[in-house]
């Protein structure tokens, strides 16, 4: 048996062997093998064994678990009007808000919109106190602007120069995370930008399987967040028949299946969502 590659993961360590004239993928975890795949193609064996293996995790469900979860919680899907209260609706007043006090258009160049993004921030519970209290530190600072333009950059699709622009101005008030970066983008663009709570999208990703887990890093590059965008698109085609209709409604299943109390959880075998999922 001939070894071609091997690559360790978090999962374990990946190895590609030859044996005869079949190839073996192989994920050992703790000295034992968990995945063997075999086929008569190098790169296809190699290929599957890539995506079968972080479906090893002890906490993985898919996303048939991942749908059944959400709708155990909102059975009618983002049609509840329990969704609707909780979930969405306050996250729309902020992006209306957002929209009619600074326009995406006019902060590209704007200035002295700090107090007005500001109001927008606490408009929502989505970062925490801590978060908040230094976003203020931020927006009544001389670097508003210039954090406001960078948001404004990122947003229409110059992600390199955007990110660079905010991470210049939030280090200064130890601001630098993706919360703060991806907050504004979010509300001004739901249909091509998503919002990263860290913690609970990397479980979520670990528990469908999803590349996430593992490119996630604290660092603020672009391609931590093409790897998010990646994991949102995903995501919103695996719970296509839910009718998400943004990636407001994908970062909220993503929360929903990640944070929400198991106790809430009221199985209700009867949901034509369910059903269908």
């Amino acid at each position: 048996m001939e070894t071609l590659k091997e690559v360790r993961t978090p999962q374990g360590l990946l190895r590609l062997v030859k044996h005869r004239d079949r190839f073996h993928g192989l994920l050992i975890v703790a000295g034992k093998i968990a995945i063997n795949l075999d086929g008569v193609d190098r790169d296809e064996v190699w290929a599957r064994l890539e995506r079968e293996a972080p479906t090893s995790r002890p906490n993985f469900f898919g996303y048939d678990g991942a749908r059944a979860r959400f709708l155990r919680i909102f059975p009618d899907g983002f049609s509840s009007p329990e969704y609707a209260a909780e979930e969405r609706d306050y996250k729309l007043a902020a992006k209306q808000r957002l929209d009619d006090t600074v326009p995406l258009e006019s902060a590209t160049e704007g200035s002295g919109l700090g107090e007005a993004i500001l109001a927008v921030f606490r408009a929502t519970n989505l970062l925490s106190s801590f978060e908040s209290m230094r976003m203020q530190d931020v927006l009544r600072s001389e670097e508003a602007d210039a954090f406001i333009r960078g948001a404004a950059r990122f947003t229409l699709g110059d992600l390199g120069s955007g990110l660079t622009l905010m991470e210049h101005a939030l280090k200064p008030h130890e601001a630098a995370k993706w919360t703060t970066i991806s907050y504004l983008p979010y509300l001004w663009r739901p249909d091509q930008h998503i919002f990263l709570k860290p913690t609970v999208t990397r479980e979520f990703a670990e528990r469908v399987g999803h590349g996430f887990a593992d490119t996630y890093s604290p660092k603020l590059d672009v391609a931590v967040y093409g790897s998010l965008l990646d994991l949102a698109n995903t995501t919103q085609a695996e719970i296509a028949a839910l009718e998400p209709r943004d990636f407001i409604d994908v970062q909220s299943f993503i929360w929903v299946v990640g944070e929400y109390d198991t106790s809430r959880e009221e199985p209700d075998p009867i949901s034509p969502l369910a059903r269908d999922a």
